[in-house]
């Protein structure tokens, strides 16, 4: 019985978050098999299912009216910023041009008999032929028609780039909404995609962890592929229960300490893995998890004392490796049994038990 008493001291010292020691107790108190409990740091974490997902998709949409041509992408292809992803024919997209392209002819041909004008109100105003009043309103005319002419070869720039539907991010095609040759209105989705850098991290806490869960909240994301472990942080919690129970919290990788500090790796959709959150360090008691015995869904202690052995209801709250901390029941420095709980907290249970008739 002592080489056992000196085994559950030598193990709770060698981990480390609690200092408990079998000493002697007064005549009357047991001391087999007992451990004298004291407080310790400990800091609660939060852990739950996690995976990465975009915020939200980049859809692309058609500017004007027309059919879908030069669709080479599939789900899943990567896309530059920029990038070309398709470009829109027919009849409609080609009025569009026409119009454009004739309205710059009348710019500038309005431009030029602006132009015309303006001279000749200069040359007549040397002869004494005109005013400067004339003058100055031939010179309005043709900052009128300046503008006229850059707008419309605006216009036309225009409705040249609508032909083409470009990425307006680095990503991944989510999805192809129109087929090539397929007729498209102005408006309509034609392709779907997920920008690079617009992934974050979702997972789901429930009870009263989803409570305690606050933004700004600090963690480390370990992915279930082996991958290194990755520094996140808490940017969003939804404030609303989820049908399952749950709230979704967002999060972000943590931004550097350092301004040198190594770039966090990135992440990609779809990885998952568990999310463990800090939720700060408080002074707890804690016990050889053998100590505690359960009886009609409440947790117990026998706390030994100069007067014998008492049963006493405690919380339990986390656990670290063979030992449990107490949120509510113990206090430090007092002697609670360790070894055979069950058996001493049942003892006599024969002499109490009535069979039925």
């Amino acid at each position: 019985m002592a080489a056992a008493t000196a085994l559950a001291c030598t193990g709770l010292a060698a981990c480390g978050t609690s200092n408990v020691a079998a000493v002697k107790t007064p005549a009357g108190a047991p001391t087999a098999g007992t451990v004298i409990v004291r407080s310790r740091p400990v800091t609660a974490r939060f852990s739950a299912y996690g995976q990465v997902q975009p915020i939200a998709p980049l859809r692309v949409r058609a500017a004007e009216d027309g059919t879908v041509a030069a669709m080479l992408l599939v789900p899943g292809s990567p896309v530059a910023a920029g990038q070309i992803l398709a470009r829109l024919d027919g009849p409609q997209i080609e009025a569009l041009l026409v119009r454009r392209r004739a309205a710059v002819d009348a710019a500038r041909a309005g431009l030029a008999a602006a132009r015309s004008g303006l001279d000749v109100e200069r040359r007549q105003l040397a002869l004494d032929l005109s005013t400067r009043q004339a003058v100055a309103s031939a010179q309005s005319a043709l900052a009128t028609a300046e503008a006229g002419a850059d707008s419309a070869v605006a216009d036309l720039r225009a409705a040249d780039r609508l032909r083409y539907l470009r990425s307006p991010a680095a990503g991944r095609v989510l999805a192809v909404n129109a087929a090539d040759g397929e007729q498209v209105m102005a408006g309509q989705t034609v392709l779907t995609l997920q920008a690079d850098d617009r992934l974050w991290l979702r997972a789901a806490y429930y009870g009263a962890d989803s409570a305690a869960v606050r933004v700004g909240m600090a963690g480390v994301f370990r992915p279930a592929s082996g991958g290194d472990a990755m520094a996140v942080r808490v940017v969003a919690v939804s404030a609303s229960l989820a049908a399952d129970g749950g709230e979704t919290v967002g999060l972000m990788p943590a931004r550097r300490a350092k301004p040198d500090a190594p770039l966090p790796r990135r992440w990609t959709a779809g990885e998952y893995g568990t999310v463990s959150l800090a939720a700060g360090t408080r002074s707890l008691v804690a016990v050889p998890t053998a100590a505690l015995v359960l009886d009609h869904a409440h947790w117990y202690v026998l706390v030994a004392g100069p007067a014998g052995v008492r049963r006493q209801e405690v919380v339990p709250g986390p656990a670290r490796g063979w030992f449990t901390f107490i949120v509510r029941g113990l206090i430090p420095g007092q002697r609670v049994i360790a070894e055979n709980a069950y058996l001493e907290f049942h003892r006599g249970i024969a002499a109490r038990y009535t069979p039925p008739d």
